[in-house]
């Protein structure tokens, strides 16, 4: 099933980046310099490759219901720490793109803050999908249930 990023092709590839903040620097400053990068990637790769993508920052939480490595209640890397998600059609789209003369500046201006460098992994998707709406959530569980009682 696809259904969170519109146009994603069912065998693309997700690439993440995951980004530590340098001291010195500020949730700002990355928000700004990924705005840039991101801008430029949308303005000349949208038509050979780039599909979409999301940044998100980590905010401290950690599940004690989802994590099986401690109790933890906040994680040391809050607001500190984000990861940079990018969907493309192929990997040698997302390559491509990296050499390109107008993305290269602007990738060393976003390295400039990471305390961690920068390890970029591609991922094949296996499955997304979004939440049912309530007709459909209400019919799933109607049919499980039948399915249940057979």
């Amino acid at each position: 099933m696809n259904g969170l990023i519109q146009n994603f092709p069912y065998n693309g590839v997700v690439t993440v980046n995951r980004v530590i903040l340098r001291d010195g620097y500020t949730v700002d400053d990355l928000q700004e310099r990924v705005a840039v990068l991101c801008e430029n990637v949308k303005t000349y790769h949208s038509e050979t490759g780039f599909v979409g993508g999301f940044v998100c920052l980590n905010k401290g939480e950690v599940s004690n219901e989802g994590s099986t490595v401690g109790q933890a209640v906040e994680s040391e890397l809050k607001g500190k720490e984000a990861l940079i998600v990018t969907f493309w059609n192929t990997f040698e789209d997302h390559e491509r793109s990296h050499r390109s003369d107008t993305f290269q500046p602007l990738f060393k201006d976003v390295l400039e803050l990471c305390e961690n460098g920068n390890e970029e992994i591609a991922y094949e998707m296996l499955w997304s999908g979004k939440a049912y709406d309530p007709e459909q959530a209400k019919a799933a569980r109607e049919a499980k249930k039948a399915f249940e009682a057979a």
